[in-house]
């Protein structure tokens, strides 16, 4: 639940106020049905079925001067807008059990036009780096809002043995070394996010789990996208090798580092997981004032108050 703050928190006794108002209410109401033997003047008038119309009024007028005085402090809350800076790493496995064709056309050229359409939808003030891995990891784009050259990176990525989840992190982060200082804040490293791409388990390397231990403490959730089928194989020598894809390692890479964990097992899905990594990493909360909420709210109760007694004062004689 988003917290609310006020500008000027000292207008906010004048709810005090509230609490009088309806004793007052009360005290009289029952003066005057004592005057009158035991039913008030509005009584005399206004038939007992519709007597709930006058407290209804006098609840919504009081509604009223609540949202009004809230108003008045001028409330500020944090929102979520588009976010203006920010740096994603696309980190992608090209091993060769990319090779498999279980996602057509295999889940290399799959995750590539996923991965491309993913950079042109980012907001252009976005840095994107590019980091493939295999046996080992390399930045082949560091962070840039040229994101035409971070696309060409990867439509031109080429496969390669054995698979290093762990050093495709370690090296996403030492990419984000590279990241330009924001010239409004220099001292203040941006959002940042990874997004890992991999349909295999790490055969070579540091462990996964401890690069992602390191994201977590450099606050870079990573969002594994583990993509394929359990039934993926590929043909090496003529032979068929299973190469059924490794969702546990991905949910723990993501679990440790503070981000979500995704699963593709067709192009499509792949678009759909990348339309929703970039809402989340595409918004950043930022306070901004509402008092506008509260004013519209107060005119509704006072008008729909108003409304109640004119109903009243109709049938008067």
């Amino acid at each position: 639940m988003a917290v609310i703050e006020f500008a000027f928190p000292a207008r906010l006794w004048a709810l005090a106020a509230i609490p009088v108002l309806v004793v007052l209410y009360l005290v009289m109401a029952r003066r005057v049905a004592r005057r009158r033997g035991g039913r008030s003047s509005l009584q005399l008038v206004v038939p007992r079925d519709r007597t709930w119309l006058r407290h209804l009024a006098v609840a919504l007028a009081l509604l009223s001067l609540v949202t009004l005085t809230l108003a008045w402090a001028k409330p500020t809350q944090d929102v979520e807008v588009p976010s203006e800076r920010g740096t994603i790493v696309v980190t992608i496995d090209v091993s060769l059990s990319m090779e498999a064709t279980d996602v057509e056309p295999n889940r290399l050229e799959a995750a590539k036009q996923a991965a491309s359409e993913f950079v042109e939808g980012i907001p252009p003030r976005y840095n994107v780096s590019v980091v493939s891995f295999a046996q080992t990891a390399a930045i082949l784009v560091p962070p840039t809002t040229d994101h035409g050259a971070a696309v060409a990176a990867i439509q031109n990525l080429q496969l390669a043995p054995s698979t290093a989840i762990g050093e495709g992190i370690y090296t996403s982060l030492n990419a984000l070394l590279q990241v330009p200082p924001d010239p409004e804040n220099p001292d203040e490293p941006p959002p940042a996010r990874i997004v890992l791409l991999s349909d295999g388990k790490t055969t070579i390397g540091r462990p996964a789990a401890l690069a992602a231990e390191q994201a977590a403490a450099q606050e870079v959730p990573i969002y594994t996208i583990a993509y394929g089928t359990e039934n993926g194989y590929v043909e090496i020598n003529g032979q068929r090798e299973p190469v059924p894809v490794d969702k546990l390692e991905l949910q723990n890479v993501a679990d440790i580092s503070g981000g979500e964990a995704y699963e593709a097992q067709s192009a499509q899905q792949l678009n759909e997981v990348y339309e929703d990594i970039q809402s989340s990493v595409g918004t950043e909360e930022v306070p901004m004032e509402t008092t506008s909420r509260y004013a519209g709210a107060g005119l509704v109760f006072a008008v729909l108050a108003s409304l109640g007694l004119v109903s009243l004062a109709a049938r008067w004689p």
